[in-house]
């Protein structure tokens, strides 16, 4: 069709950027299964343990029971995290469809399976469905305890940030902003500085004398005495 339409000398249309929902769909899917496993694993092996220090105590793995949101802010509002956490889910989804940036694709799947992996403590585990508190594993020092789905939302902020800062949209597409110049000033037209000198008149011809006389010479000088 382009080949058609260059043949016949139509302008060509820019070429459509294809959608990136795949990518968003398998970054969101990698973020829960790490979520899902790590969790499982930690809370399979750490009941009744001390906590384990790698690194020199730089990173810590322990168990706690989280009823609030990521870094355990907000622990006695958890049905009202969980309904928040349903409304970003919802939205990404929806706005899936318009996705064509890389960049979008993969801070909305880390934020989408960080959402979800949340979601799934609250809404199976302990203590009631849509109140359970979510398994937090990771403790640094000075840190409040997270998760991987908590890491994988705190990276999608920072990349939030990023994309809006270089005015990247989720088609791709950059935000310019429109050079503003000033329309340029109208000046008059620069005044002439020739001046006209005026054009002599001819002094009139003397009489010449080689000019035939009047034939007549009387009626000359009747006139000539008038």
């Amino acid at each position: 069709m382009r080949a058609v339409q260059a043949a016949g000398g139509t302008p060509l249309s820019p070429p459509t950027r294809p959608r990136r929902v795949g990518l968003l769909l398998g970054v969101a899917a990698f973020v829960l299964a790490a979520d899902v496993i790590s969790k499982a694993i930690v809370v399979a092996h750490m009941p009744g343990r001390q906590p384990i220090r790698l690194l020199g105590g730089l990173l810590t793995i322990t168990l706690t029971r989280n009823g609030g949101a990521a870094f355990s802010i907000g622990t006695s509002m958890t049905i009202v995290f969980t309904a928040i956490a349903v409304g970003v889910i919802v939205y990404i989804l929806r706005t899936a469809r318009n996705l064509r940036s890389i960049g979008w694709a993969i801070t909305l799947g880390l934020l989408l399976g960080g959402a979800t992996g949340n979601l799934l403590d609250r809404i199976f585990r302990a203590p009631s469905a849509f109140q359970g508190h979510v398994v937090d594993w990771i403790e640094l020092p000075h840190w409040p305890v997270f998760n991987l789905a908590d890491s994988s939302i705190v990276c999608a902020g920072v990349l939030v940030v990023l994309l809006a800062l270089f005015g990247i949209r989720l088609d791709g597409t950059r935000h310019l902003p429109e050079a503003t110049s000033a329309p340029p000033a109208i000046s008059d037209p620069p005044a002439s500085t020739s001046t006209s000198t005026p054009t002599p008149t001819p002094a009139p011809a003397p009489p010449d004398p080689d000019s035939p006389k009047s034939e007549y010479p009387e009626s000359q000088s009747a006139v000539e005495g008038r």
